[in-house]
């Protein structure tokens, strides 16, 4: 399926200013703003969203996870150890495309660089993981931390 998305927002349209450590107020609203953006992303990209996303933007990190993601089939398919592997190495090459995409993307908003990338794929739970390390803290000390 070929299909656009703008992957880079308008200057102005995100409510949080980069280069700085966001207060808990910003970075709530950002993660919100992220969330939105990657369930449009799957959306459009893939036909399907997903079910569940949290995004999560804490020290120098961004965690981005989602859940209910496979399609009848795949869920079909990794029912067996063979299959599971079919549909973990299929869907690791959509959340590397989606990193590819849309990287650049985190790293303007965010005004830092990503520096680190961990990706994991879990067919048998329908379970997708992708954590960036940048090369700042992204977010203000809290009272309690």
């Amino acid at each position: 399926m070929s299909a656009n998305i703008k992957l880079v927002p308008d200057k102005g349209q995100s409510s949080v200013k980069p280069a700085r450590c966001l207060n808990d107020q910003e970075r709530r609203q950002l993660q919100h703003e992220f969330k939105i953006y990657m369930e449009k992303y799957f959306k459009v990209k893939l036909g399907k969203g997903v079910d569940k996303t949290k995004i999560v933007v804490w020290d120098d990190m961004l965690i981005i996870r989602g859940e209910g993601f496979l399609t009848e089939p795949e869920k079909y398919i990794a029912e067996t150890p063979s299959g599971k592997e079919v549909v973990r190495a299929a869907r690791m090459q959509v959340v590397k495309q989606h990193a590819i995409d849309n990287v650049g993307y985190f790293e303007q908003v965010l005004g830092a660089k990503a520096i680190h990338h961990a990706y994991e794929v879990e067919p048998e739970n329908d379970f997708w993981l992708h954590v960036m390390v940048f090369e700042r803290i992204l977010t203000e000390k809290s009272s309690v931390d």
